[in-house]
Parts: structure tokens; C-alpha cells; sequence
């Protein structure tokens, strides 16, 4: 598993498997947001928290359709289904990779980017708690989302309009932890919602993803 995961980090960060193209992403999405609304710093410290988590999702969407893509074109997925690693730690792995070269640049790049949406200093530490939170739960959903899609032509919309639905309550719940810390207001409620919807996806997706890939690979 860890030599399955070290591929995986050198195709992401070689083969363009979403490693600096999340990261450019999330910087246009922060950089034209003033000009959509404004270059009014009390309307943008309002939605910095906001627009600063929903650049992290939509950058984490770039490149789930290569989460198995690469390994089913090129016979790999087929060798792992037969290997002595059980699918459903393939799947975990494959997440993990995600999230180490999409969600975690992401993470680390959010206080910086937030000064461009005048993000208050007090919520840089929470963004950057709420995205550490959550961002798990993108890239193990997107991975469940790519199993059902492993295999099919064009499937990259359609893993689109599956994943985003199951995004919206990590969406909501981070947005608010950042947003409540930032203006001093208890925030435990919306941070002990997005720990248990991550560690619900971790604990139980995997397994959705496995079944998934075993049922397109027959």
C-alpha cells in the first residue's frame, strides 16, 4: 500500500494529475471574485470564508476524473483487483493521494490567498482548520464518484453532477466554522458536524467504492 501510494503521488505530481493546476484554479477563482462583486472590503471580508471554500471544492474537482481513469486505461486497475491488497485499501489510497496533492496545497494555500478577499486575521487559522477538516471528505467522496464512473466515455461531467450534491453539507458546515471563527462566534457545533461527515465518509465509502470498481471491471 505504501509503494501504491508513492505511484500514485509521482503520477499526480508528473503526469499534471491535478497537483499545480488545483492551485492555479484556486487562484482565479479568489482573484476575479473582486471583480465580480466588488472591490468593497466589507462585502468581501463578509464572503471570504465562503468563496475561499467553495474555490477549494470546485479546484478538488479537476482532477477526480484521474483518480482511476489512468490505472483503468492502462490495465493497472485490473492487476490491483487481483493483487493481495484488498480493494477497499486501494480505494483509501487513492483518496489519500487526492487529498496529499490536491486538498492539502489547498489547505496550506488558503490564509494566503484569503488576504486577497481582505479574509479577516482571525479566521486565517480557521479556514485553514475547517479546509483540514473537510477536505478529506472531497477527496474520499470524489473517489467514490470516480469508481462509479471508472470505465465510461466521457464520464467526467457525470462524476460532476454525482459528486457535487454529496459536496454540499461539507460545503456548508466548513464555510460556517470559518465564517463563525473569523467573527468570534461558537463555532463547536458546525466543526463537530464536519468531523463526523468526514470520518463517516472515510469509515464507509471506501467499501461503496470498492464494490463499484469490482462491478466495472466485470
Amino acid at each position: 500500500m505504501i509503494a501504491l501510494l508513492k505511484r500514485d503521488l509521482a503520477l499526480s505530481v508528473r503526469a499534471g494529475g491535478g497537483f499545480g493546476l488545483a492551485l492555479a484554479f484556486f487562484l482565479i477563482v479568489v482573484t476575479l471574485t473582486p471583480f465580480a462583486v466588488g472591490p468593497n472590503s466589507a462585502t468581501l471580508s463578509t464572503i471570504a470564508a465562503g468563496i475561499l471554500w467553495l474555490g477549494a471544492l470546485l479546484s478538488c474537482l479537476l482532477s477526480l476524473d484521474r483518480i482511476l481513469a489512468l490505472d483503468y486505461e492502462d490495465g493497472a486497475l485490473e492487476l490491483l483487483a487481483t493483487a493481495p491488497i484488498p480493494m477497499e485499501g486501494v480505494a483509501s489510497i487513492k483518496a489519500l493521494a487526492h487529498w496529499l496533492t490536491t486538498g492539502l496545497p489547498l489547505t496550506l494555500a488558503a490564509p494566503a490567498f484569503g488576504v486577497l478577499l481582505n479574509l479577516p486575521p482571525e479566521g486565517f487559522l480557521w479556514m485553514t482548520i475547517s479546509l483540514a477538516v473537510g477536505t478529506p471528505a472531497l477527496s474520499v467522496v470524489g473517489t467514490f464518484g470516480a469508481a462509479l464512473t471508472v470505465g465510461l466515455k466521457r464520464g467526467g461531467l457525470l462524476l460532476s453532477l454525482i459528486v457535487l450534491p454529496l459536496y454540499v453539507p461539507t460545503l456548508i458546515f466548513g464555510a460556517e466554522v470559518a465564517r463563525r471563527g473569523a467573527e468570534g462566534m461558537a463555532f463547536q457545533t458546525p466543526l463537530a458536524l464536519l468531523a463526523g461527515i468526514t470520518l463517516a465518509t472515510v469509515a464507509l465509502l471506501p467499501f461503496a467504492s470498492a464494490a463499484a470498481i469490482r462491478i466495472n471491471l466485470r
